[in-house]
């Protein structure tokens, strides 16, 4: 059975004066929170937090670890290797490839040194079902921009046999593989889609068992590469383009082909993404508190640019008192901000998930959070508030059987279909 603090506890005050349908639709909630796996497909890492100094079984100052997984009860974290765009050359492709590796072994080592009691590695739904069912936490693979492969397409398979069990063919510009969405801010193409070696890689990647994530690249590379995948894809961490129009969030179009290939899109927690305007009135507001609160300390707010140039000891005095005229401008943020600016919060989440839903159907549809990489809504900052997505889920009308389907089965299924494929291949 999974541990669930109620920090949730949000959740429990609200219902502090409310009926009792509001009560029994709460612990409803709470009790299908602890049967369903729950399982968020998008997890940034940072290596320095894999040591044997530092690391998940404490309490960091990270949105993600152990001991908040357990509060939140979220069972399943598919841990990120990222690597940011370079240059296509063989120097840029041999820095990338360490760099992926670097948090390959850090993974490991979390797995396998540091917390193996707590927590494992998965690379199957049968995996993630027996590790959770022995009250162990379940870190999975997931790799984010195919550019460490290099032009080397055997990379694939030991990213596979290291873990991986899905990869995006670009990130935040065009990669060898495949133009990115960024792409739409200049209109400046470099394949046109999917590149020929981008058409290899899908091929390998279906003949290997790992999934095609389709989040990052362009809408045209997305549907070639569904149009040419054999496998079911999915959208690792991407919301609805029709609820709110950025490059990041799929179209309709892409959405319905989706739907025709079998995959799933992982509705994404990102307020920038879920509504951007809404966010943004929120944060100058809140920038303005922030300012007058570090004003009282005698701080001037710099940019990050300047905060890096800095010495380490002369920025580690700007942050130490950074994060107190944070701490100080958090009651008025909520007191005042929060109510003239509400922020982007579980609910508009949610919005951009039914939205899908009811387009492409309940199968197709899951949940991630993009924690540790700008992640994270109103009530869901952090894992420790994973039971507020169940929750609203379960105030939406939303089945027991669908809210399993949307935290995992959707994409344990799609995990399957994939490998059964590999197989065939």
């Amino acid at each position: 059975m999974k541990s669930i603090f109620l920090s949730s506890i949000l959740s429990l005050t609200l219902l502090v004066g409310c009926g009792t349908s509001d009560q029994e639709t709460f612990e409803k909630a709470m009790d299908i929170h602890e049967r369903v796996i729950t399982l968020d497909t998008h997890v940034d890492i940072n290596v320095n937090n894999f040591t044997e100094e530092t690391n998940y079984t404490q309490r960091l100052n990270t949105q993600v670890d152990l001991i908040k997984m357990n509060e939140g009860g979220l069972d399943v974290a598919w841990l990120i290797v990222y690597t940011g765009q370079d240059t296509l050359t063989e120097e840029g492709y041999a820095d990338a490839y360490e760099n992926a590796i670097s948090k390959f072994d850090a993974i490991e080592r979390l797995t396998t040194e540091i917390a193996p009691d707590q927590m494992e590695l998965a690379t199957t739904s049968e995996d993630v079902r027996r590790i959770v069912a022995e009250g162990k936490k379940v870190a999975m693979i997931g790799v984010e921009n195919a550019y460490p492969v290099g032009e080397d397409l055997s990379r694939i398979e030991e990213f596979y046999e290291r873990g991986a069990r899905y990869m995006s063919l670009s990130h935040n510009g065009h990669s060898q593989f495949s133009d990115s969405n960024t792409g739409e801010r200049d209109d400046i193409w470099l394949h046109d889609g999917l590149s020929e070696l981008g058409r290899e890689a899908v091929a390998e990647m279906n003949r290997v068992g790992m999934l095609i994530d389709i989040s990052h690249p362009s809408k045209k590379a997305n549907m070639e590469t569904m149009e040419l995948s054999k496998a079911p894809v999915i959208a690792s961490h991407s919301s609805s383009r029709a609820m709110y129009d950025h490059s990041r969030n799929l179209s309709d179009e892409e959405l319905l082909m989706l739907k025709e290939n079998g995959g799933v899109v992982q509705t994404v927690a990102f307020r920038g993404y879920v509504d951007g305007e809404k966010h943004a009135a929120w944060q100058e507001a809140s920038r303005t508190i922030l300012e007058e609160e570090a004003e009282k300390l005698g701080l001037k707010l710099l940019g990050w640019g300047d905060i890096r140039d800095m010495e380490e000891a002369e920025r580690e005095e700007y942050m130490e008192m950074y994060r107190t005229a944070q701490d100080n401008a958090e009651p008025r943020i909520e007191n005042e901000v929060n109510v003239s600016n509400p922020p982007v919060d579980v609910s508009d989440f949610i919005d951009h998930l039914d939205y899908m839903v009811d387009l492409i159907g309940v199968e197709h549809v899951g949940i991630s959070s993009d924690f540790d990489g700008g992640g994270g809504v109103y009530n869901w900052m952090d894992a420790s508030e994973t039971f507020n997505v169940t929750h609203e889920l379960v105030k939406r009308g939303y089945s027991e059987e669908e809210i399993t389907m949307i935290w995992s089965g959707n994409l344990l299924r799609v995990l399957d279909e994939a490998q059964a494929i590999a197989d065939e291949l």
